[in-house]
């Protein structure tokens, strides 16, 4: 799926045009929508300066309840007690991190992804290293984190390569930075938040492409909803592809990742 760019960052696009379906309205009248969202993981969800939830997970829900001309309510919860809180009933829709699986599944409904959990390769600014490939990275070190999905596709895909494992990859940000690895392959997210921040201090870059196989780095998140609410899964859904059409989803990306994962 090919990505826009706009002012120099690469906008993902998970929506295919011949999947579109007749507009589906919502059928919940005079209904107001419960949205639960934690408020510690930025720039996905967080907190905002007044206290307000906000983020791009955050806004995309807000950007769909317009949509969709629904009034829905935005409220932070712990983390790990969101999705109990769905099945109580305290809220209709969660709308935060959490990886769509076949578990989840077994559970909930929940939309297409809206966003997903890219590998990427980071490397040296100005040492003029090649993108990534297999041919490429042979004889190079790569920093992975140990026993990471990132180390387990690294092996398979890029057998040629060195990787030098680290515990975590705060530790192996800090080896790429002194130049004792080439490369250091890892979540995109992560590594975009660290190599445009003040700790790389113009260090690194991300190179290459990104890489998204579902085996390794999962399917992404979307908005969940109970399994007995289908009839709203299906409006979410239309409406994630509304946000996309009409660039609302464009100008969130670009507010909250100046620098892209992908």
């Amino acid at each position: 799926m090919p990505a826009p760019r706009a002012e120099g960052v690469a906008i993902p696009n998970f929506w295919n045009p011949r999947a579109r379906q007749e507009r589906i309205e919502p059928q919940q009248t005079g209904r107001t929508v419960r949205f639960l969202t934690d408020d510690e993981f930025p720039p996905l969800h967080f907190a905002g300066p007044d206290g307000t939830p906000t983020g791009f997970v955050v806004e995309i829900a807000r950007a769909v309840c317009e949509r969709l001309a629904m009034t829905c309510t935005v409220q932070a919860r712990r983390f790990d007690t969101l999705l109990d809180a769905l099945a109580d009933r305290q809220g209709d829709v969660v709308a935060a991190a959490i990886p769509l699986t076949p578990t989840l599944r077994e559970r909930f409904l929940a939309t297409r992804p809206y966003f997903r959990w890219p590998a990427r390769f980071a490397a040296s600014a100005d040492k003029g290293l090649p993108v990534p490939s297999a041919e490429a990275l042979a004889g190079r070190s790569v920093a992975v984190v140990a026993a990471s999905a990132h180390a387990a596709y690294l092996k398979a895909f890029f057998p040629k390569a060195e990787p030098k494992e680290f515990t975590d990859l705060a530790t192996a940000e800090g080896a790429l930075k002194r130049g004792e690895v080439a490369y250091l392959f890892a979540d995109g997210l992560n590594l975009a938040l660290w190599v445009g921040g003040l700790e790389a201090a113009n260090c690194c870059a991300l190179t290459g492409g990104d890489y998204l196989e579902n085996r390794y780095f999962g399917e992404g998140i979307g908005l969940v909803t109970r399994a007995d609410d289908a009839a709203l899964s299906r409006a979410l859904d239309d409406a994630l592809q509304r946000v996309w059409d009409d660039g609302r989803y464009a100008e969130l990306y670009l507010r909250f990742f100046p620098v892209s994962p992908f």
